[in-house]
């Protein structure tokens, strides 16, 4: 278990009291789980979650006390900029943290950052907010001038809720690990392999806050669907019906523009993948705040949904994939197993449907609709000088194997892997990202850009080969590469 976890935490932790725990004495402790608190003390949303997740906490110190052996161990990976900051939150919290020190493990928030802000009218993603996993857009400036630049972010007056993401130019290591993507955020891995066991602990607090279902690991989808659908005319059909279909996992609510936006599109996307003679189905996963919203939203949509009325197996879909954000689309094969994530993107990018079921590539061509993938952690990406397919192609062809190999790399560990693969040609929005990123004209131009932690690393060579791309990532994986400020 120490090897796994020293690789995630370092070697020390410290407890509330300033005192140092060694990683590798959980063992001793009986630890099987351990929930990676990212927050921050400055945030309304992480004070908020402070009694719940202390007591939910406590019933397994309890436990521990009694039976002699501790299952569960929390550490906080702080958003604090000062260390004082940070002490005071530490000696308010009954688990451990990652040591202040240890800022290349955590992710930085900007002070600024916590402060209110108006929602956008274009918005590309609503994220899930912390709180009941309750959705509100969650773009602070920073996110939101890149997404301006790439998605034509527009502003209403309306003020809308706030919620704090980081921005720092080091090297976000649990940040990336992990893809999260707001505070406060609770995951779970396995103590002995420091796999992911649950990416929304969060529900778990809600759901089980006696901890009855422990250790909250991963069920098929067959299982955790079970149960009525309905349909938009009343009628309900058993969740069997989905077995030997594709399913698109679809959550969404009417009050998100851009879910509305993106039903428009799916309607037509869903029409014609059954026109074509796919065996394949949408269910409708609902974040509306009421029935009503739910009956008008769901009345334009011809695939099946989950009652609203049934919160509860909503909430275990949720957990099941993990959302943080509205709108998102699973795609699944017919045996329930994910295909993709980015079912939303994948839609957008493929009106006719040609590449259902939607496997995804190596490499991706960087576009309007796939450039917010750019937030989602490092992405390499190849800039070539030419509007012409064939050098396009040619580049994706060149650092292909360079990614699938890194792709079979991290799949055999059963870890996402730590890069996505971009070749970038020469369009208003590449324009945009380079005037953004203050990269300079040249290409073939190589880079791997870290959104959220402001950092690029730039390979400015007059040719670029397989040799230079594989010791480029190589060398970024091992941290041997300085970061440039974005």
């Amino acid at each position: 278990m120490a090897g796994a976890l020293t690789e995630v935490l370092g070697e020390v932790l410290v407890a509330a009291d300033g005192e140092e725990v060694a990683v590798s004495a959980l063992a001793a402790r009986g630890v099987s789980l351990v929930g990676l608190y990212f927050g921050c003390s400055l945030s309304g949303p992480c004070a908020q979650l402070g009694a719940s997740l202390a007591a939910f906490y406590g019933r397994f110190r309890g436990e521990a006390a009694a039976a002699g052996a501790q299952r569960l161990e929390i550490v906080f990976v702080s958003a604090e900029q000062e260390q004082q900051q940070w002490q005071e939150a530490v000696r308010a919290m009954p688990w451990l943290a990652l040591p202040f020190a240890e800022k290349h493990r955590k992710f930085d928030c900007l002070p600024a950052a916590v402060a209110s802000w108006h929602r956008p009218k274009c918005c590309n993603m609503i994220t899930l907010c912390p709180e009941h996993s309750k959705p509100f857009c969650s773009q602070n400036k920073d996110q939101r001038a890149l997404r301006m630049l790439l998605l034509t972010v527009l502003a209403w007056g309306e003020p809308g809720l706030w919620n704090e993401v980081p921005s720092a130019a080091l090297q976000l290591k649990l940040w990336n690990k992990y893809r999260v993507s707001n505070i406060p955020s609770l995951i779970f891995i396995d103590a002995s392999t420091g796999k992911v066991v649950c990416r929304n602990g969060l529900l778990v607090i809600r759901d089980d806050p006696e901890g009855l279902e422990f250790p909250w690991g991963p069920k098929p989808f067959s299982e955790v669907v079970a149960g009525p659908l309905l349909r938009n005319n009343g009628q309900t059909l058993d969740s069997s019906a989905l077995e030997g279909s594709h399913v698109g996992v679809y959550f969404s609510a009417h009050w998100c523009p851009p879910c509305r936006s993106l039903t428009r599109v799916l309607v037509e996307s869903y029409r014609k993948i059954k026109e074509a003679g796919q065996k394949f189905e949408i269910l409708f996963v609902s974040a509306d705040r009421s029935e009503d919203s739910f009956k008008q939203y769901f009345s334009e949509m011809p695939w099946v949904a989950v009652p609203y009325a049934d919160e509860a197996r909503r909430s275990r879909l949720n957990r099941l994939y993990g959302i943080q954000g509205i709108p998102t689309l699973i795609v699944l094969d017919s045996q329930g197993e994910v295909i993709t994530r980015q079912g939303r993107v994948e839609v957008l990018n493929d009106i006719e449907c040609r590449e259902f079921p939607w496997h995804p590539k190596p490499v991706l061509e960087l576009t309007d609709s796939n450039a917010v993938q750019l937030n989602e952690g490092p992405c390499l990406v190849l800039f070539v000088d030419s509007e012409d397919d064939g050098e396009s192609e040619a580049a994706k062809q060149l650092i292909q194997p360079i990614a699938e190999k890194i792709i079979a790399k991290y799949k055999a560990k059963e870890e996402e892997a730590p890069l996505l693969f971009f070749v970038a040609g020469e369009d208003d929005m590449t324009d945009s990202l380079r005037d953004y990123t203050n990269l300079p004209e040249a290409a073939p131009l190589l880079t791997i850009l870290d959104m959220s932690a402001r950092a690029k690393y730039v390979m400015d060579v007059e040719e670029i080969t397989p040799e230079i791309v594989e010791a480029f990532v190589s060398d970024f994986l091992a941290d041997k590469l300085k970061p440039e400020p974005i």
